[in-house]
């Protein structure tokens, strides 16, 4: 039971550190990217481009979403040009993965104790900066903590027969992670704690592929409550990520051996050949969508749109 509460702590101080990250990055250049979103997203290519920059900038693609939703309710965006933008964030997500991949764990306290004594400044860039630093040495301490916890963890019999299932069974994998991402709302942590459970040995490479493919989609669920409400374009919007993500994650798991067997050859780090995986995923989905991305989101017009009776 101890060993369960230890797990929600840390998943909940993952999330933390990332919320402290992200409200850092956004105060310093969130309104920027928001009047940057508007002035450059005429096409496809350009929507991506963006997509991918902003979700770099605030390691976030579920909050990129929710501002892309925003702007598409408030009319300053129409739901084609939120096609790219899709396609960028699917990218753009990938960056925090390759960083956190590395060992990290000597700039901890550096970066706490810098973070912690820039958050008594009132200046809001020296403030905000405060919080994105100690929101790195959360998240970098939340890893090496679940990395720790990984091994007696799995001594439970709940844990070992979860585990069991999962290597033995990608699909119950991936349904877990795609429930579980939608309960967190982050699909970087969820592939976060699968990396760290990766280095301890827990499960092979495969596992935690099937694991980042399921976590794509249940991160969805962040733009398809932000669209509730938010009038039609919103929610065609919504629908359109929730495609792309499905569509993509079917499409590759019958290649999750010879994706990983890729990685394997392009690093001897665990978590890294997770984090390529991602990476590689995620250009070859947007990449294969982008020629088509007009008549795509045609498709979710007449999917999901009214129809005119």
């Amino acid at each position: 039971m101890l060993y369960f509460f230890l797990f929600i702590c840390l998943v909940g101080c993952f999330l933390l550190g990332m919320t402290w990250l992200r409200i850092g990055l956004f105060n310093i250049s969130g309104k920027a990217m928001e009047d940057w979103l508007k002035k450059v997203t005429s096409t496809p290519v350009k929507g991506m481009l963006v997509g991918i920059v902003m979700t770099a900038i605030l390691q976030s693609s579920s909050a990129v979403m929710v501002i892309t939703v925003g702007l598409v309710s408030a009319r300053v965006l129409a739901f084609p040009q939120t096609i790219g933008i899709i396609l960028g964030t699917n990218i753009g997500t990938t960056f925090t993965l390759e960083f956190l991949s590395y060992d990290l764990s000597r700039l901890i306290i550096p970066l706490l104790v810098f973070g912690l004594f820039f958050l008594f400044f009132k200046r809001t860039k020296i403030n905000s900066l405060g919080y994105i630093l100690t929101g790195f040495a959360i998240i970098i301490s939340s890893m090496k903590a679940f990395e720790w916890l990984a091994t007696p963890l799995t001594q439970l019999n709940l844990v070992q027969h979860i585990l069991y299932l999962i290597s033995d069974h990608l699909i119950y994998g991936f349904i877990f992670s795609i429930l579980l991402t939608a309960c967190i709302q982050s699909s970087t942590v969820m592939t976060g704690i699968a990396m760290s459970f990766l280095s301890a040995g827990i499960f092979p490479l495969e596992t935690g592929i099937i694991i980042m493919l399921g976590a794509n989609i249940g991160t969805c669920i962040t733009g398809l409550l932000a669209s509730i409400g938010a009038g039609e374009e919103a929610r065609l919007t919504a629908f359109a990520h929730i495609w792309l993500n499905i569509v993509g994650a079917l499409l590759f798991v019958p290649f999750i051996s010879q994706l990983a067997n890729l990685c394997r050859n392009l690093t001897e780090s665990l978590e890294t050949q997770l984090a390529h995986a991602s990476v590689l995923f995620n250009l070859i989905c947007s990449f294969l969508v982008l020629p088509f991305a007009t008549k795509f989101g045609r498709f979710i017009i007449q999917i999901h749109g009214k129809k005119n009776t």
